[in-house]
């Protein structure tokens, strides 16, 4: 059997009617063992209610934190951040001196909260997004 492409595969369903296509669906989700409907579920469910997007913000895994403003003790918040990124001085003097800036992005939220502390410790304000 000849190996399909995308778009030859996209123009086969699209000449399938609705009964066609879901037939096709359940007849894939039981040949690989798979779920096609659980990702559109948890889209779905998502935008429902308040309580919904309360729940997905405090489900927030990455976390970026954002150096606001670097205080009087500027030395030792450039110091913080050289510890928390792999910058060097001039790289690192120069994203505290253009504050607002991230200095960590995409980190879970224990190594969120130790970069907060850390620089607010230094002397720096801090927030987390």
């Amino acid at each position: 059997m000849a190996k399909l492409s995308t778009d030859e595969l996209l123009s086969a369903f699209e000449e399938l009617t609705l009964i066609e296509l879901s037939d096709f669906v359940k007849a894939f989700e039981e040949k690989f063992d798979v779920t096609a409907a659980a990702p559109v579920a948890a889209v779905a469910a998502a935008p429902a209610g308040g309580d919904a997007g309360a729940a997905a913000a405090e489900e927030k895994t990455e976390f970026d934190v954002i150096l606001e403003a670097a205080g009087d003790k500027k030395i030792a918040v450039i110091k913080e951040v050289r510890g928390l990124t792999s910058l060097g001085l001039k790289e690192a003097k120069d994203l505290v001196d253009g504050a607002p800036k991230p200095v960590l992005e995409g980190v879970d939220k224990d190594a969120a909260d130790k970069a907060k502390a850390a620089l607010e410790g230094a002397g720096a304000t801090v927030t987390l997004k």
